[in-house]
Formats: C-alpha cells, structure tokens, sequence
C-alpha cells in the first residue's frame, strides 16, 4: 500500500510490505493494523487537518485511533481555510456559499469527532465566517478551549459568542475583532473564565473599549493592540489601571496625542518620557513608531492575526 498524496511523512509508511525492503517472513507478519500507534501518531504530526480527516482516518481502524490521540488535536488549526463570500450591504454584510459553509461544517464534525473533547486551541482565518450554528456546535464539543482565534465575527449573535464563552470555562487567551459594544463579551469573560489573562484586539481601540477591559478584566496579564490607532490618554489609562500587566504590545499602532483645546491632535512620532516611565515596570512593552510600519493589520503580514509573539500559549 503506498498513499504518496497524504505526503512525504506518510508515503513512508508504503514501504513496508515492498518486495526486497525486508524478508519476506517479515512482510508478512508486519501488517498495517500491527504498526506502534506511537509511530503513527508521530508521522501524522506532519500532516494537516485536511489530510488528517480526509484521507488517513478512513484508512483503517487502527489509524484512526492514531488521529483520535490527542497530541494530534490538541490544537484544530483552521487558518488555511477562508469563506467563499461576498460583502453585502445589510447585515451580516457578507454572503456565504452554501457549498462553502457545507464543506467548514463537514470539517468541524469531522475533526471534533477525532478529538474527543481534547481540542485546547481553535484558530480560524480572519475570512472564515463562522455561523452561530457552527461556534455552537464546536464549543459543546471542546469545552476544554484554552486558545480562541477568531477575527470573522460578522455571522455571530451575540446570544452565540455568550453562551459559546459560558461553556468554555478554562479560556485563557482570546484574538478577537474590535467590536462595537464590548461590556456584554468581557462581563461573560469575567463571569466564566476565571483563568482569562491574554487578550489580543485587532482593529479600531477606543477609551471606551479600554475601559470595559479595565471594568471587567482587571488582572489581564497580557494585552495586544498591535496595528490600531490608539490615543495616548487611552494608552496612560491602561499602565496606570491594569497593575496586573505584564506585557503589552502596541507595535505598528498610530498612536494620537489629543491635548487641551485649541490644540489640534497631533500624531506621536515617538514615545515620550511619560509613556516610557510608566511602561518601565511591564515585563515586555512591544513598540514600533516607524511610518512604513503603521498601518491596517490585514495590509501588514499574513501571519500577524494567527500568531503574536506576546501569546505564552503554544499555537
């Protein structure tokens, strides 16, 4: 048996059972369904999830045990993955194939299946349009969730986002979208995530956003705001208030400085002695002040949404 399309890691396992690779008593007493799962777990690390439940684990029984052990599913990675949509005028002001929806829904079943209940971080594209039905479904499935990233929040109530963070109770971090109305998702944080610290915001940051984190997450430990404008006031309110932060990342932010009027706002090239002061006692204070660098987080990197080196969870 060779399966070459599962990739260089898997096609290794055609080998055994090729004329002139070991005797032939040895062929025939070494079957598929016979291999360590140990082995198989470790050449099934270095496939991806479509792979993995597409194709492997339909293979045999003894290789979807393999999948179904839980250094494989700890982490459901679904970055690779976007919506087939268009924008539309109305809310949710996007339109979602329905063969695309079909093929994320069959994926999540799939792979949540496989886990069993052992999924621990969950990370989708920022044009993976999530439905109220979907978020649903996966959080009753892995109620263990450490790790969110979800930036495509446009087709999720919040009736949906709520009682997703009510079951996940171990929720340490979360990479979410700004949002208009802040205080109903972090008092639902702070009411069931008694482990919450990680925090990361991508997109417009506000005073009164800063503020709803001062109200409801007090003791964060670990806040992002990279890529946002950011008004330095705002900025000041978060070192003074948060004494709980550690690390505080506001890299390729604008950010504004709004003095007394008549004075017009102006754009802060640089950090002042103030700012600097104030963020001496952060374990990591994250900064880049170049032009070239400020700019809309989806035009900076690929990457920059998924993984931020201020997260101390594994991706």
């Amino acid at each position: 048996m060779h399966i070459c399309r599962f990739g260089d890691a898997v096609e290794v396992l055609g080998h055994f059972g090729k004329p002139g690779g070991m005797e032939e008593s040895d062929r025939v007493a070494r079957r598929w369904e016979d291999l360590d799962i140990d082995i198989l777990v470790k050449i099934f690390q270095s496939v991806d999830i479509y792979q993995l439940t597409s194709g492997i684990a339909q293979v045999c029984s003894s290789w979807r045990m393999a999948c179904c052990d839980p250094l494989l599913l700890r982490t459901l990675d679904l970055s690779m993955m976007k919506s087939n949509f268009i924008k539309i005028p109305l809310e949710p002001y996007v339109y979602v194939d329905a063969r695309s929806d079909k093929t994320l829904t069959h994926l999540l079943k799939t792979s949540l299946s496989l886990s069993q209940g052992n999924i621990m971080t969950l990370i989708f594209h920022f044009n993976l349009y999530v439905s109220d039905d979907q978020l649903t479904y996966t959080a009753e499935r892995c109620p263990g969730l450490r790790q969110l990233v979800m930036l495509a929040w446009n087709r999720i109530k919040k009736t949906g986002i709520c009682k997703a963070v009510r079951i996940w109770k171990d929720l340490e971090s979360l990479t979410m979208p700004s949002i208009a109305n802040p205080p109903y998702l972090l008092e639902e944080i702070d009411n069931n995530c008694k482990n919450f610290s990680e925090l990361k915001v991508m997109g417009p940051f506000d005073n009164f956003f800063a503020a709803t984190i001062i109200m409801y997450l007090p003791n964060i430990r670990v806040l992002s705001l990279r890529c946002s404008m950011l008004v330095k006031d705002t900025l000041i309110s978060i070192f003074d208030e948060l004494q709980n932060l550690e690390v505080l990342n506001i890299s390729h932010c604008l950010l504004i400085e709004i003095p007394p009027p008549p004075a017009p706002r102006r754009i802060m090239r640089e950090l002042d002695q103030s700012i600097l002061e104030k963020a001496s006692r952060l374990r990591e204070f994250l900064t880049c002040m170049k032009d070239s660098c400020i700019m809309r987080w989806y035009k900076y990197e690929e990457g920059v949404w998924k993984a931020d080196e201020v997260s101390s969870l594994s991706l």
